[in-house]
C-alpha cells in the first residue's frame, strides 16, 4: 500500500493520481485507490482539507496528485448579490458546505435543501462537477500549545486551570 503523510510542492512531478469527492477530501485519514488501481493510505494532520491539484509525498518518494472528482451538486441562483447572500446565510445556519461564485452558490445535492432554497425564491439546477466549498472561518484551526496534552483537539477554554 502506498502511504502518504506529507505535502509536496505544487510544481512537483506527478507519479500517481487520485480522484476524490469533497466528503473524502475533508478527511485526514482514509484508504482509497489510485486511478491506476493501487491501494493508498492517507494519514495527514488533523484538520487538513485537500484541494484540487494538491500534491503529497508518499513514503517511497512518489508524488501523488489529488483531483477533485465530479459529484452531484445543486447550483443555486437568485437575482442580486444580496439575494444570494441571504441564501448563503440560511444555508450557513444549517452548517452546509457552500461553493460561492459571482452569480451562484453550489452545494452538495440534497432534496430537502433544494426545497428550502426554492421556497425562498431561488432557482436551482442539478449539475455534476467538482465541488470546491469555502474553507470557513475556522479552517486554519489553532492550538493551545503543548500544555494541553497530546491528542487533544482545539478548545475554547480549559476550566481545570481555574482555582478558587
Amino acid at each position: 500500500m502506498l502511504v502518504i503523510t506529507k505535502r509536496a510542492e505544487t510544481s512537483s512531478r506527478v507519479d500517481v493520481e487520485i480522484s476524490l469527492p469533497f466528503d473524502v477530501r475533508k478527511k485526514c485519514r482514509f484508504k482509497t485507490v489510485s486511478t491506476d488501481g493501487e491501494e493508498v493510505g492517507i494519514f495527514l494532520d488533523r484538520g487538513t482539507v485537500i484541494a484540487n491539484d494538491d500534491r503529497f509525498l508518499s513514503e517511497d518518494g512518489r508524488v501523488v496528485r489529488i483531483l477533485a472528482q465530479d459529484e452531484p451538486l445543486l447550483e443555486i441562483t437568485r437575482g442580486s448579490a444580496q439575494s444570494l447572500a441571504q441564501l448563503a446565510y440560511h444555508l450557513g445556519n444549517r452548517h452546509v458546505s457552500i461553493e460561492i461564485d459571482n452569480d451562484c452558490l453550489r452545494i452538495a445535492y440534497d432534496e430537502v435543501l433544494k426545497g428550502m432554497v426554492e421556497g425562498l425564491g431561488a432557482s436551482t439546477c442539478p449539475i455534476h462537477a467538482p465541488f470546491h466549498p469555502e474553507k470557513g472561518a475556522y479552517a486554519g484551526g489553532h492550538s493551545h500549545g503543548p500544555e494541553h496534552g497530546k491528542g487533544r483537539g482545539p478548545i475554547i477554554h480549559d476550566l481545570s486551570k481555574l482555582s478558587d
